[in-house]
């Protein structure tokens, strides 16, 4: 079965907000095993709604709609569903008993605009609103679903939880669509294509594969659908089992894992402590690490020594290490994340130096060399790093690639002591 989403909003198509709706049901269909083919996003207008409804249920067999179900008179959706299946509105006590409901536990009073909102057109099925005044529709015209959705995000998910998904599955009995997520860094798609070639040759027909790069990360996704859950999980692990022991550093997770989560689990784990000095990623570093809930129980702070002098200063780098080897170096890379750590009193500290561009670099220096150092109980070391130009693709990289290889240690370190 085929599935069209339509999303009725001018605020949408002006920018004013984003379309979270329709990837959000997208990814619950899939789960179901149906598919979406199209997405269409619409003016609020009676013309473009008729329009779209047509050319919709033409290509696929269930268009599901949300947006314009209002009570004002910006919201011409339910009158525009009139023409479109010949019809008419009908009172439904259902709905009115809901709506008063809801009022009463808000302390409200309920106006002429909330009545009419249990006016329905007869033809339909009502899928009730627990948490909203407007209620879901469903008609079946032509042998096609139409489902209408209120485009408040959470009222949609209430009715599409408790009625469009559960009335799919038995109604169409689409059986399983089944994916995994795997999380790589550090290996642009292009080679990562090139060195996954054989084993990609080797997941079957039954498994497709798709590879979402991002900007400093690349997404493997592979997908597979059937009848029996049980053997489509049994296929996949299988797979992925072969995919962890090629590219074992690059791997940092799974769905919708991040490196920065993975490493606090770690460290809280572990009962270990960070801290950061940074210069050429100015606080990025730490904007990632305290990204998660409940970083305060690991890490303890930075210095943001982006000037010379603060290095000398603060840090306490000597000045004879920067005259003698420039500071975008090992050694001072090194002296960064010891002092760091010493102040702050941390398990580990990190630090990093580099010249992110689009200028300022050398023939010795080029732009995107950035040095990043590891201290911690073992000692300290250096990690020399090679970007682009682009200033703040760099930033992102260097910051989440340090959090990369800090984390293959301790899991490393983890490991050794098992």
């Amino acid at each position: 079965m085929r599935v069209s989403l339509v999303t009725i909003g001018d605020e949408i198509l002006i920018g004013q907000i984003v379309d979270t709706n329709s990837a959000w049901m997208a990814q619950r269909l899939n789960e179901i095993g149906l598919q979406v083919d199209k997405i269409y996003s619409i003016p609020d207008t009676e013309e473009a709604i008729l329009r779209t409804l047509k050319r919709a249920s033409i290509v696929t067999d269930i268009i599901m709609v949300t947006g314009g179900l209002g009570p004002t008179n910006d919201d011409i959706t339910k009158g525009t569903l009139l023409k479109y299946f010949d019809d008419i509105l009908v009172r439904n006590e259902e709905i009115l008993k809901n709506i008063k409901h809801l009022f009463q536990k808000r302390g409200r009073r309920i106006n002429s605009l909330n009545e009419k909102q249990s006016d329905i057109p007869s033809k339909c099925k009502v899928l009730i609103n627990s948490i909203g005044t407007a209620s879901g529709m469903w008609f079946n015209e032509n042998k096609k679903d139409f489902i209408f959705m209120p485009g408040v995000p959470n009222e949609m998910k209430g009715i599409m939880n408790s009625h469009v998904l559960p009335r799919l599955q038995t109604q169409f009995n689409p059986g399983y669509f089944i994916h995994r997520t795997i999380l790589t860094q550090g290996m642009p798609e292009s080679i990562l294509s090139e060195k996954l070639a054989d084993w990609e040759n080797s997941l079957g027909p039954e498994v497709k594969l798709a590879y979402l790069p991002s900007d400093t990360r690349v997404r493997l996704r592979l997908s597979a659908k059937g009848e029996d859950h049980s053997s489509l999980e049994l296929l996949i692990e299988a797979a992925i089992q072969r995919l962890y022991l090629l590219i074992p550093d690059h791997i940092y997770g799974e769905n919708q894992d991040s490196i920065e989560n993975r490493l606090g689990v770690l460290l809280t784990e572990k009962k270990l402590t960070i801290s950061t000095s940074e210069s050429c990623t100015g606080g990025y570093l730490s904007h990632l690490i305290t990204s998660v809930p409940g970083s305060s129980k690991y890490f303890k702070g930075g210095v943001l020594a982006y000037d010379e002098e603060i290095k000398k200063e603060v840090l306490g780098v000597s000045p004879q290490t920067l005259s003698t080897h420039g500071v975008v170096s090992a050694e001072v890379v090194k002296e960064m994340a010891q002092s760091v750590r010493k102040i702050m009193g941390t398990d580990l500290a990190l630090s990093t130096t580099g010249i992110l561009g689009p200028t300022g670099g050398s023939n010795d220096i080029p732009v995107g060399v950035v040095w990043a150092g590891i201290a911690g109980p073992m000692g300290v070391k250096a990690i020399r790093y090679q970007f682009g130009s682009d200033r703040n693709w760099n930033m992102r990289r260097v910051s989440s690639t340090l959090l990369l290889d800090l984390l293959h240690d301790l899991e490393s370190e983890h490991k050794k002591t098992e």
